[in-house]
């Protein structure tokens, strides 16, 4: 028998009203010379998460996936992608609202942006690019230690002074 909330105990809720590509960009400056060569890539992958409460109460939720190709040292393309999220958080706290957009939405996202720069790679003539799926409860929490570190290093250096 499953349990029921109590009647005072709010009821937490994600919803997701829409999801839509806001931005990309492809550029492959050394074409077609960049066709010549033996495909030796060298990836550089970039992630960035911004969330913004809208007048509605929802939230926009937008993941920027930047890819940087090379092979050997020469730019071979570079691949910019924005997926973006409406979302709908009830019951939940400003903390929590911040957790889930910064782990929870960006699942959510990755899977179309990923989408988006391989289609773009190939329809600019290069091998298929496959991104490995990403953690992102992991990110953030070395994120959190790295702000941490940098909190407690500032500290140190006041105290020195």
């Amino acid at each position: 028998m499953a349990e029921q909330p109590a009647a005072n105990q709010e009821v937490r809720k994600i919803g997701i009203t829409r999801l839509y590509l806001k931005d990309a960009s492809y550029e492959a400056p050394n074409t077609p010379a960049a066709f010549t060569d033996e495909w030796q890539p060298h990836v550089n992958l970039n992630l960035n998460t911004q969330s913004s409460k809208q007048d509605d109460g929802q939230y926009e939720v937008v993941l920027s996936v930047t890819v940087e190709v090379k092979n050997k040292d020469d730019n071979a393309f570079l691949c910019e992608v924005q997926q973006a999220g409406v979302f709908t958080f009830d019951g939940l706290s400003e903390e929590e609202i911040r957790h889930v957009a910064a782990t929870f939405c960006p699942n959510q996202l990755y899977p179309y942006a990923r989408a988006a720069i391989s289609d773009l790679v190939v329809r600019g003539g290069f091998p298929g690019l496959t991104l490995q799926p990403i953690n992102f409860d992991a990110l953030l929490a070395q994120h959190q230690q790295e702000l941490q570190q940098a909190q407690a290093g500032a500290a140190q250096t006041e105290d020195r002074h």
